[in-house]
C-alpha cells in the first residue's frame, strides 16, 4: 500500500512547479495525508470552465478517476480521495464568473438569449455581485410577465408562478481575470482587520473565525491543516494574499485583504481575525444584540435556529454576523418550507413565495 501511494504522488506531482507556472489555477488531489498538485491540470480546468460539463474522468496507474465538478469530490480506485481547486490570484484580482442555467436543450448564460428567444435582464456579473454579498441568499428578477428567483445555496432557479425548477452553475471563464487597482484591505466586509503592520514573531499572535452562534473558533490541528501559527508565518510573508486549508472534508480559502474565510464548495463566508496572544477579546456587540420578528398574532419572536417543525435557519447571532458585515444589505434563510429575505435597509422579511412581509427589529440589551 505505501508503495502504491507514492506511485501516485510521484504520477501527480511529476513536474510540479510547471503546473501553476503562468496559471491563475490549480488543481489537487488529497492522497495519504496531503495534498498534491496534479500534472497538465490545464485540461481538467478547460472541463471545468464549460458549464455543460459535468466533470472529467482522470487516467491514473491504478485506474480511472472521476472528477465531480458540481460536488467536488472523487470517484477513484482508492478510498479516501478529495479534490480540490485554487485560485492562484493577487489580492487586488478576481476571476470572471460565468452564471448559467439549464435551458430545456443547453446550458445558457443569464443575460444571452435562451431556446425561447427571451434573455433575461442580468447577468452574469450582476449575480456574482449578489452572490459574493450572501452566498446563502437569493435574488429575484422578471423576464417579461414571470418572475424568478435564484437560490444560491440550492444551486437552482425557480419560476415564482409555475413553480418550474431549473439548474443553475457557477463556473470561472477560462484564464478571463480582472484587477481591481482600487481593493485594499478595507475594502471587503469584516468584523475585525488585521494590525497595520505585521509583526516580526509569529508567536505573538492568534488567528480565529466566526464559528457557529457567533462564537470566535481559533485554527487548531489536527481538526485543521493549518494553525495560528502557520496562518501568522504566512501573513508576515505577504499581509495581502490568499491561502487555501482544509477543515475535515472541506477546503476553504482565507483572504488576509478581506479577513474572512470562504467554504470552496458551498461558498460559506466566515470572518476571520487577528488577536495579540494572551488578551481575551470578546465581542459584546453580538453577545448583546438580540433580533426579533412580528408574528401574525402581533407578537414580537425571536429568531431561533432549531430541529422542530417550522424551524428557522438562522439565529439572532447569526443575524448579527451578517449585519455587522453589511448593515445597508439582505439576507436569505429558510423557515420551514419556505424562503425570506431580510432587508436590513428596511428592516423587514420577506417570504419570497408569498411576498408577505413583516416588520424586524434589533434590540441592544
Amino acid at each position: 500500500m505505501y508503495y502504491m501511494w507514492e506511485t501516485l504522488q510521484r504520477e501527480i506531482t511529476a513536474n510540479n512547479m510547471a503546473t501553476a507556472s503562468g496559471n491563475q489555477f490549480e488543481w489537487q488531489l488529497f492522497i495519504g495525508q496531503k495534498w498534491v498538485s496534479i500534472f497538465n491540470d490545464f485540461v481538467i480546468e478547460a472541463h471545468y470552465c464549460q458549464p455543460g460539463a459535468n466533470g472529467i474522468t482522470i487516467n491514473l496507474n491504478m485506474g480511472p478517476a472521476y472528477i465531480d465538478f458540481d460536488e467536488m469530490t472523487v470517484d477513484g480506485p482508492l478510498v479516501n480521495f478529495s479534490v480540490r481547486r485554487n485560485t492562484l490570484l493577487s489580492y487586488n484580482q478576481k476571476e470572471v464568473m460565468g452564471w448559467y442555467y439549464k435551458d430545456n436543450h443547453r446550458w445558457c448564460e443569464y443575460g444571452s438569449q435562451g431556446s425561447d428567444g427571451r434573455s433575461s435582464l442580468i447577468r452574469s456579473d450582476y449575480l456574482e455581485q449578489k452572490y459574493n454579498s450572501n452566498p446563502r441568499g437569493s435574488v429575484q428578477f422578471t423576464v417579461g410577465s414571470m418572475t424568478y428567483m435564484v437560490d444560491f445555496t440550492a444551486m437552482t432557479q425557480t419560476n415564482l408562478s409555475t413553480r418550474m425548477l431549473r439548474k443553475v452553475r457557477r463556473r470561472p471563464k477560462f484564464n478571463e481575470v480582472v484587477t481591481d487597482n482600487s481593493s485594499n484591505q478595507n475594502s471587503s466586509p469584516s468584523l475585525a482587520s488585521p494590525s497595520a503592520n505585521p509583526t516580526n514573531s509569529s508567536s505573538q499572535h492568534i488567528w480565529e473565525f466566526m464559528g457557529d452562534e457567533g462564537i470566535w473558533t481559533e485554527y487548531q490541528k489536527p481538526g485543521c491543516s493549518l494553525d495560528s501559527a502557520e496562518i501568522e508565518r504566512l501573513y508576515q510573508l505577504n499581509p495581502q494574499c490568499q491561502v487555501s486549508f482544509t477543515a475535515r472534508r472541506f477546503s476553504y480559502t482565507l483572504y488576509f485583504g478581506g479577513m474572512y474565510q470562504v467554504n470552496n464548495k458551498y461558498g460559506t463566508k466566515r470572518a476571520v481575525r487577528r488577536i495579540a496572544s494572551g488578551i481575551q477579546q470578546t465581542n459584546s456587540t453580538l453577545s448583546q444584540a438580540h433580533w426579533q420578528f412580528m408574528d401574525m398574532d402581533g407578537q414580537w419572536k425571536d429568531y431561533m435556529k432549531g430541529g422542530s417543525q417550522g424551524h428557522c435557519s438562522v439565529s439572532s447571532q447569526d443575524i448579527e454576523v451578517r449585519y455587522q458585515q453589511d448593515s445597508t444589505g439582505t439576507m436569505g434563510f429558510r423557515a420551514g418550507r419556505f424562503s425570506y429575505e431580510l432587508d436590513f435597509s428596511g428592516m423587514t422579511q420577506t417570504n419570497l413565495s408569498t411576498n408577505t412581509r413583516r416588520p424586524v427589529r434589533r434590540l441592544q440589551s
